[in-house]
């Protein structure tokens, strides 16, 4: 049986991630990082552990078959791999950041600057298509100083929190790029390497949906049991059964995280009483 090769981050801020959800998708690991490559004894799926930059290119080389990136970095390969599915953890966006004592006043203030980056191709179409003619300066990490020591105007990098831009005096202007981290897979794999490739992003997608959904339980008076019902959104409708309590019916339904705290909010407005809340460990859909 063949094995699907996966190349993952070796250390970085996907790395951890990405392996406790290949750890909670039911698919164990021997050796690890250390050996850089590592195999399951109970998926057909052997890992790389590789450098965040380099597994564009190795998934595009068919040294590897698919990888989990983060969608800036796919785009600044200019790779053309398939973008299987945005697994939505790892956001964060590009930004253009200038210092907070700089009154800017818009893309044309960048005209004549100079720009620090770790990302030199997608500032460039970025430049390119907003008629900005600006210089770029390719720094390989520690960005945000650029503009204190006097190599840069300004910078565009990567903005989680903002806490990095505040503490080194910078202000961001301009958001460029959204991003997340990305399943992506080789252009023209095998029948038998896409089918295990499917079967792999099955497991991933359950693990996701239950740690986006709370399985929810609440006794409701029966006379209050359509309005209860309207307010849950559920999967499909929620299952009703009666209580031993006369007038009484326990509801069962799905929430998802985003909205979980205005519905509950409802739902016991409506009447609901003794909610109960239950992680879901796994959801198929």
């Amino acid at each position: 049986m063949q094995t699907l090769k996966i190349a993952l981050q070796k250390s970085g801020r996907l790395s951890e991630t990405s392996q406790e959800l290949i750890a909670e998708a039911g698919i164990s690991l021997t050796n690890g990082k250390r050996n850089l490559i590592a195999q399951s004894s109970t998926f057909p799926l052997e890992v790389l552990y590789l450098r965040d930059d380099d597994i564009p290119q190795y998934v595009a080389d068919g040294v590897a078959n698919a990888g989990i990136i983060g969608e800036d970095v796919l785009r600044e390969s200019e790779y053309p791999l398939e973008v299987v599915y945005r697994l939505g953890f790892s956001r964060c966006h590009l930004s253009i950041a200038v210092p907070k004592e700089q009154n800017y006043s818009g893309l044309k203030w960048l005209n004549g600057k100079k720009i620090a980056t770790s990302f030199p191709k997608i500032l460039r179409t970025f430049l390119a298509e907003n008629q900005i003619n600006a210089e770029i300066h390719f720094l390989n990490g520690s960005v945000e100083i650029a503009p204190a020591i006097g190599l840069a105007d300004c910078i565009f990098d990567i903005v989680s929190s903002g806490s990095t831009l505040i503490s080194n005096g910078l202000k961001e202007v301009e958001v460029v790029m959204q991003s997340e981290a990305v399943l992506v897979a080789a252009p023209g794999l095998s029948d038998e390497k896409r089918a295990i490739l499917d079967n792999f992003l099955f497991r991933i997608k359950s693990v996701l949906a239950a740690r986006d959904n709370k399985y929810i339980l609440l006794n409701a008076p029966n006379d209050k049991l359509d309005e209860i019902c309207k307010i849950l959104p559920g999967m499909k409708s929620p299952t009703v059964m009666p209580l031993a309590t006369e007038g009484w019916s326990s509801v069962h339904s799905v929430l998802s995280e985003s909205e979980f705290w205005c519905i509950i909010g409802k739902l016991r407005d409506a009447g609901a009483q003794g909610i109960l809340v239950i992680p879901i460990e796994k959801m198929i859909l």
